[in-house]
């Protein structure tokens, strides 16, 4: 078994196309700013159930800092699918991970496609890592479909901009919209439980402009425990 994707469309929009022309530039950025340290540091501190037959979705992976956080933390799971829009970003991200020569690339799967219409059957993933993209996106939308493809008891760590100063210059140069943080809170809880909110130290510039909420895929209401 393996996390198939189906087709999923191409068509160029303008968010694809700019990632696509800063891949590289971007790339370098988030490598020097310690973001995949932060990751990484993160997740080692979770209880997380992640074994050597789970499947793990970078939803909006970009050119794959949380991933190669996630693998910094010393998780091995069956698959990982690095999802994003950009092509170029996916081009990058898979440069990235056959230099790394403590992990396995052949493991890490880049599939292009769109966030709000992912590619996957219902309850496919056990766990999913989300940065920096639902803010291109309505939340409620990009939350519902996160839900769908994650296994009912599966974690969502979900790392949005947060209203800030960093936030605000982030906002503009990258061309997305900051969801306030009470909308966070209230969006998330109609799919998920919220079991972690986690602040980085101000220290780490990953703080400066990220907060991270560890969410929990709600059992359907009405559904019964076997």
């Amino acid at each position: 078994m393996s996390a198939v994707p189906k087709k999923a469309s191409t068509e160029k929009t303008k968010t694809q196309s700019f990632y696509d022309s800063i891949a590289e530039v971007h790339n370098l950025a988030l490598r020097v700013n310690g973001y995949r340290k932060s990751v990484a540091k993160y997740l080692r501190s979770l209880d997380l159930d992640i074994g050597a037959d789970s499947f793990v979705l970078d939803g909006g992976s970009g050119t794959g800092i949380v991933t190669l956080g996630f693998q910094d933390a010393g998780f091995r799971p069956r698959q990982t699918i690095a999802f994003d829009l950009s092509a170029k970003s996916l081009h990058v991200a898979r440069d990235e991970f056959k230099k790394e020569k403590k992990i396995d690339h052949k493991l890490i799967s880049p599939v292009q496609g769109n966030i709000l219409d992912l590619p996957f059957a219902d309850d496919t993933f056990d766990l999913i890592l989300s940065c920096g993209v639902l803010e291109y996106v309505t939340l409620d939308h990009g939350l519902r479909e996160m839900s769908r493809v994650l296994k009912v008891g599966g974690k969502l760590v979900f790392i949005p901009v947060k209203p800030s100063l960093v936030g605000s210059v982030l906002e503009f140069l990258y061309k997305f919209k900051i969801h306030p943080v009470e909308n966070v809170r209230k969006i998330s809880q109609k799919y998920f439980k919220i079991v972690g909110n986690h602040k980085f130290p101000i220290s780490e510039p990953m703080g400066w402009s990220k907060s991270i909420f560890l969410l929990e895929k709600n059992r359907p209401p009405n559904s019964k425990t076997r």
